[in-house]
């Protein structure tokens, strides 16, 4: 497995790309901008892009959304919940063209020999994912390196987060966490030292 992370837009979105190197097929996780960043990447490397995740639907995570799937034809999956936020900004066309798909808790995709494994975890967003790949979690705005997804905007809920962030650290064994925005980290690390998640625990 290859995961080249991809920092874009104002917010420095990461932006991953998850290659099964021996077919060189891909995932694109959260486009969040600069499609012509992702796109390169994908055709320099000779990638087949088959789907598109969103951890979440915020702006800054989808931005790039529309030519990215566009371009690749990768099929689109968003947890339902997150597509009535208004805040949100999962583009018009391809809600009207019924081009979106579902993912839900437990819901397993293959692209290549790798197995996606979706997680929900909400309270950043009523409908934020986690995304587990053979040893790593891709967390999007629930779980950063030392903090956690704010939770003011529309449909956020600390209390839900809380519960994600248990769940989280409740999970077997050690994981890669890449988060949604800046650098990534280590389940134990983010176990022993996130305050968040230590607060987390200790509520619960």
């Amino acid at each position: 497995m290859l995961i080249k992370t991809l920092s874009v837009g104002q917010l420095d979105t990461n932006c991953y790309v998850v290659t099964d190197e021996a077919t060189r097929k891909c995932a694109i996780i959260d486009p969040g901008a600069e499609s012509n960043t992702i796109l390169d990447y994908i055709e320099s490397n000779n990638l087949q892009a088959e789907l598109i995740f969103l951890t979440h639907g915020h702006f800054d995570h989808t931005m790039a959304l529309l030519p990215v799937a566009d371009a690749t034809g990768a099929k689109v999956f968003i947890n339902r919940a997150d597509t009535a936020i208004s805040r949100h900004g999962i583009p018009s066309e391809l809600i009207e063209a019924n081009k979106l798909h579902w993912f839900s808790e437990g819901d397993v995709f293959n692209v290549g020999s790798l197995a996606f494994s979706v997680l929900e975890t909400p309270g950043h967003s009523p409908g934020s994912v986690t995304l587990m790949c053979e040893t790593a979690l891709f967390t999007g705005d629930t779980l950063f390196r030392d903090s956690c997804g704010r939770t003011d905007l529309e449909g956020g809920s600390m209390d839900v987060l809380f519960a994600s962030l248990r769940r989280l650290y409740s999970l077997d064994g050690d994981f890669e966490v890449y988060p949604g925005h800046a650098e990534s980290s280590t389940l134990s690390r983010e176990r022993s030292f996130n305050y968040f998640m230590i607060q987390a625990v200790d509520r619960g």
